[in-house]
């Protein structure tokens, strides 16, 4: 019995052991090495077109004319014609100052003249009485000459007495005294004739003067625009005609606009560089276009053209300020914003575009992968800026290579792939491809500077003209 026990535990042994060594051989035939799968990337041909490089910048806006409204005269503000921040045209009454001081200065001024006009008759008056006193005296001084002759010839003969001598000796000397006196007489009117002249002259000079002062109790707006809030109310007394005179309020001008931005050294280097090789015209000279975009609006939907160029560099920011100006019709664009600007940094020619994504960096080295023959190649490039959404290649491509642009990661030069056709997508950023300097009949011309309002004789403000930023 126990041996027919030993028996069934060896063979139970046996059958396991054969059952352990089956099950080892079959772990060992499954766990051979399958077959190596390629890695996956997704290749597409690089996109070739027409573009212009547009440089970036960010500017500021600034109105073309910024006016402060100063009185010429003092006084007390009397009225307030305009509604604080609206638009005001050229020549709007905008103040009056209490007139009845300057009209009381001007009657005055006009009296004077009246009596300077009436001292210049009695002196004409008098010249012309001095003239026949003269006319007389002269007659008398040939009588007695004659008298004097004849009373010498007849003493001289004893005919006479020396006593009757004397006496024509005296009338001549009376005579001769009296012509000369008339003749000063003559010469005084003369002169209060010449006094009263210039009498009248500075008559004429204070009642000008009186106008002018009368002229400008009546405050108008020298250029159109946006005009601010009054800083006097009616009734205040202002302080006019002098460096510290009241500020009563301001105006800028909506329509054109400037807007202000600076090119570094670099950029303007470029720009000259192109200009002398002939690739695109200097904006010294001539209107580029340019493009402008607020914060909120997508795309550059403002067109205008370079306006000027500074002619020096900040030696603190070493940058040169530059100006382009814009219609601005519908009055979006306000002094003071900040705006995202594209200035044309290139002429028109075919680029070779790639998206960022396909690109690699290995130190200070960019390359992309190709695939040839489902070979993977590592290609160098020299790269620019972005346009369109896509990088622009330099110098490595010329358009017609496998580009990978998805899977970089996974693969390695000179190994093989399996590849898939994709698309590289151009996102349009509304700029265009080509573009030629503005000619004369589309240029902006800034707004005319400020003339006298025509019912007032001359200016009637003081107006300060800021023309800040020239840049470009």
């Amino acid at each position: 019995m126990k041996s027919h026990l030993k028996f069934q535990q060896s063979f139970t042994s046996v059958l396991m052991l054969s059952f352990c060594v089956g099950l080892i051989g079959c772990n060992q035939q499954n766990s051979a090495p399958a077959p190596k799968t390629l890695p996956a990337v997704t290749v597409a041909k690089p996109v070739t077109k027409q573009i212009v490089e547009w440089d970036a910048y960010t500017g500021r806006l600034e109105a073309i004319d910024f006016v402060e409204i100063r009185a010429r005269v003092s006084g007390y503000l009397k009225t307030t014609h305009f509604d604080e921040g609206q638009i005001v045209d050229k020549g709007d009454l905008l103040f009056i100052i209490d007139p009845r001081p300057y009209q009381a200065e001007l009657n005055g001024a006009r009296a004077s003249l009246s009596q300077a006009n009436s001292q210049l008759i009695q002196a004409k008056a008098q010249l012309e009485e001095a003239k026949a006193q003269y006319q007389q005296s002269e007659a008398q001084l040939v009588l007695s000459t004659a008298q004097l002759n004849r009373a010498r010839s007849l003493k001289s003969k004893n005919v006479t007495t020396q006593d009757e001598l004397d006496q024509q000796e005296a009338a001549y000397l009376q005579a001769k005294a009296d012509h000369e006196a008339s003749q000063a007489g003559i010469s005084s009117a003369k002169a209060t004739i010449e006094t009263a002249k210039a009498v009248i002259e500075a008559a004429k000079a204070k009642i000008e003067t009186a106008q002018l002062n009368l002229d400008y109790t009546r405050i108008y707006a020298p250029v159109a625009g946006r005009i601010s809030r009054k800083n006097v109310s009616e009734g205040n007394l202002i302080n006019g005609g002098t460096a510290n005179s009241s500020l009563l309020t301001t105006i800028t001008s909506v329509k054109p606009i400037y807007c202000n931005f600076d090119a570094n050294e670099q950029d303007v280097l470029k720009y000259i560089r192109s200009a002398q090789a002939g690739k695109r015209a200097s904006s010294r000279e001539a209107k580029n276009p340019v493009f402008l975009g607020l914060i909120d609006e997508t795309g550059f939907p403002h067109k205008g053209h370079m306006d000027f160029v500074d002619n020096r560099f900040d030696p603190d920011t070493a940058s040169m300020r530059a100006r382009c100006v814009f219609p601005n019709k519908d009055q979006v664009l306000i002094p003071g914003m900040f705006a995202r600007i594209r200035i044309p940094g290139s002429a028109a020619y075919d680029a070779v575009l790639i998206p960022d994504s396909a690109v690699g960096t290995d130190q200070s080295v960019q390359y992309v992968y190709l695939v040839v023959n489902d070979v993977v190649q590592r290609r160098t490039v020299k790269l620019g800026p972005i346009v369109d959404g896509l990088r622009v290649v330099r110098e490595g491509l010329t358009g017609g290579e496998s580009l990978i642009i998805e899977g970089l990661l996974q693969v390695r030069p000179e190994t093989r792939v399996q590849s898939q056709a994709g698309v590289i997508e151009v996102i349009e950023d509304g700029l265009p491809d080509d573009y030629e300097p503005l000619p004369p009949e589309q240029w902006i011309s800034p707004a005319p500077a400020p003339t006298p309002h025509p019912a007032a004789g001359t200016a009637k403000v003081t107006s300060i003209i800021d023309s800040r930023g020239a840049v470009q």
